[in-house]
């Protein structure tokens, strides 16, 4: 693999991981106390850790990729979870701005 694509997929990854803690978050906001649960307690530790992460991206990245790596792998992530675990739907309009978020990922790829 180029090492210079390395960079992206801990981008995705760090997201990923954040999706996770979004979805502890998620759990815990059904208890009747939101913050004193096991769940905010992972979601907490699980956001936090991807600090780490980011410190090694910004130092690889401009903030403009970042922001559109970042901003598209959590849409898709959540959306997927969201539908996956929640029996949440998506109408049109959010399918077409997921849509238009990946048109902004491949703009971005070819003029980068």
């Amino acid at each position: 693999m180029d090492n210079k694509y390395l960079p992206i997929l801990i981008a995705i990854a760090l997201s990923a991981l954040g999706v996770l803690g979004d979805y502890f978050l998620k759990i815990a906001s059904g208890n009747e106390s939101l913050l004193k649960n096991q769940w905010f307690l992972f979601g907490l530790i699980t956001l936090a850790s991807t600090a780490f992460g980011w410190v090694y991206v910004m130092n690889h990245l401009k903030l403009a990729t970042i922001g559109v790596v970042y901003s598209l792998s959590t849409v898709l992530l959540l959306a997927v979870v969201g539908v996956a675990f929640f029996q949440e739907s998506l109408n049109p309009y959010e399918i077409a701005g997921i849509l238009l978020a990946i048109a902004s990922l491949v703009l971005l790829s070819a003029f980068s």
